[in-house]
């Protein structure tokens, strides 16, 4: 080293809000968090528009319009928060991806996901025993054959979710909202979305929100959450 790089000051700190291993990585806070799940809700309509149109018969929708119809909330659910976070400085694809939360994790998350996977099985015990058992539409057959069921409600959805209520949402909330705060209200307009296919599923879909919540802050990545939401929507793929 010379005397010049000696001289030389430091180079001034990475002042942007996705600098450093602190949670959250997003930037947007609870208002434009809240904004874009009602963005994500009309993305996915306006885009669902054209097979709800198209794919109908007697004034039912066919597997076509159906299948549109789950398409378009998919990508309605990761184009908006994909937007939000390139709106708020994140430049390039795998920005935009880390501040949303996808992004590798630490093998003491797999300690995270079993304990998880506990919390929500004794919840759903619990509330079988005293409260009802849950009960869902079935959506399923709506979308044909197997291998379309299978990608859209077990990766489209699960990835597409927990980008949105998970990165986006709860992300945001994070940034001003105590943890179990922003998990709640997170968790609760998860499970309060799902109200049309079944009330009594709604409750534990918040418990299983707010526990991908507290999943997603204990490794710092969705990608556990995604995994669990896959596993969970097999399970009840499996079940129908």
């Amino acid at each position: 080293m010379d005397a010049d790089q000696l001289a030389a000051p430091p180079p001034p700190p990475d002042s942007r809000p996705s600098a450093g291993p602190g949670f959250p990585p997003s930037n947007w806070g609870p208002a434009a968090a809240l904004l874009g799940v009602v963005l994500a809700l009309g993305a996915g309509i306006m885009l669902g528009i054209p097979a709800a149109l198209i794919g109908v018969e007697d004034g039912e929708l066919t597997t076509f319009g159906n299948v549109g119809v789950q398409l378009a909330t998919g990508l309605g659910f990761l184009l908006v928060p994909m937007a939000i976070a390139a709106w708020r400085g994140a430049a390039g694809l795998g920005e935009i991806l880390r501040r949303l939360g996808v992004r590798g994790f630490q093998p003491s998350a797999l300690k995270w996901m079993a304990a998880a996977v506990g919390a929500y099985m004794v919840f759903g015990i619990l509330y079988a025993l005293l409260i009802t058992q849950p009960e869902q539409e079935d959506i399923a057959e709506g979308f044909g054959p197997v291998g379309i069921q299978i990608l859209l409600i077990v990766f489209l959805a699960s990835v597409s979710e927990e980008v949105c209520f998970r990165g986006m949402l709860f992300g945001g909330l994070r940034e001003r909202l105590p943890r179990f705060a922003a998990a709640l209200l997170a968790g609760g307009v998860f499970g309060a979305l799902h109200v049309l296919t079944g009330v009594s599923a709604v409750p534990p879909l918040i418990a299983f929100g707010v526990i991908l919540c507290l999943l997603y802050e204990k490794t710092g990545s969705v990608v556990p959450g995604i995994v669990l939401h896959m596993l969970n929507n097999s399970v009840a793929l499996l079940a129908q």
